[in-house]
């Protein structure tokens, strides 16, 4: 989710569910420890519970920018070894470490060390040739007996060499049973599935066999479906009844960002696919991309494109 789950993102997203976990893009133990910590680890208030995704190998940098992370006020510093990407493995974090676990354990067992908030694992099921029956069960063993607290699995394998990072989204097959196997040897540990999931009623289906699931780019490309998450899994009324009202919420805080000189479509471009699949979502699109996008375009340009949207009662046509 690089460069896709920032602040503003996650801002939207709260408005849609107060009961889910928010991510943070991932973001490297050197971007953190020698850069502008206030642009990037800086998060509003309502974000919580939110939580810090860091990619890196060092053990003491990683325990440096939990360190500073917690600082900050997150809630969780999650370590990734599952991003697949070219950049990622040039700069030894990401999937390519779950060819090193032993380190892996190390750097959770620093962060450990020096938060007091829950550390977790984010991993594939394996990497390239790896068989994943041992590669997982190894990096599982291995981070949590070095102090994690949950492991979050993308039940795909990354292949790191002959993939793109965009082909290894889709090849090769997920393979949800893996994940589920892993929690039932590991009954006491938080296990969570990601990968491929498209639907609440996917996650409903999944979480008979685990602990949680994780949405990524269903909840990024199709942010309604965060407004069933708290009536639908607990019970609990969402914070606003309809994606118009969650809109229209947001716009104290997009008018405060303006104020302090962000651009309006640096946050609603998070807004996409508000309204897929409702009469008038194109036309809230096009509005959005035509004049959003302007030099001192303002919160009328929003409220403006939310007009262009049918019945507040509507739902999405797909679910």
């Amino acid at each position: 989710m690089m460069d896709w789950t920032d602040t503003r993102c996650r801002v939207f997203h709260r408005q849609l569910s107060r009961r889910v976990r928010l991510y943070t893009e991932m973001l490297t133990t050197g971007a953190v420890i020698h850069g502008d910590r206030a642009r990037l680890l800086g998060f509003d208030a309502s974000e919580h519970p939110v939580a810090l995704q860091l990619g890196g190998s060092d053990p003491r940098e990683l325990a440096a920018a939990a360190r500073i992370g917690e600082d900050f006020g997150y809630d969780e510093i999650n370590l990734n070894v599952g991003c697949p990407s070219d950049r990622v493995k040039d700069g030894r974090f990401g999937a390519c470490l779950m060819a090193e676990p032993a380190l892996v354990a190390e750097g959770v067992a620093a962060m450990k060390r020096a938060v007091r908030v829950p550390v977790t694992v984010k991993c594939r099921i394996g990497i390239d040739d790896q068989d994943p029956e041992l590669a997982l069960d190894t990096l599982a063993r291995g981070v949590i007996e070095a102090g994690a607290d949950a492991l979050i699995v993308h039940a795909r394998k990354a292949w790191l060499n002959g993939l793109s990072p965009k082909e290894n989204r889709d090849i090769p097959p997920l393979d949800y049973d893996r994940v589920y196997r892993l929690k039932a040897a590991m009954p006491h540990v938080p296990i969570i599935i990601n990968g491929g999931i498209a639907s609440l009623e996917e996650a409903k289906r999944h979480l008979a066999h685990v602990d949680g699931v994780m949405l990524g780019r269903a909840a990024y490309q199709e942010p309604w479906r965060l407004l069933s998450v708290d009536p639908d899994l607990f019970g609990e009324a969402p914070p606003h009844a309809t994606m118009q009202d969650a809109l229209e919420a947001m716009i104290p805080y997009i008018e405060g960002e303006l104020a302090r000189g962000a651009r309006l479509h640096a946050i609603t471009r998070h807004f996409v696919g508000a309204f897929f699949g409702v009469p008038g979502a194109r036309a809230f699109r096009r509005h959005l991309a035509e004049h959003g996008t302007k030099s001192g375009a303002g919160v009328n340009v929003l409220r403006e494109a939310i007009a262009l949207v049918g019945s507040r009662a509507a739902a999405p046509m797909a679910a």
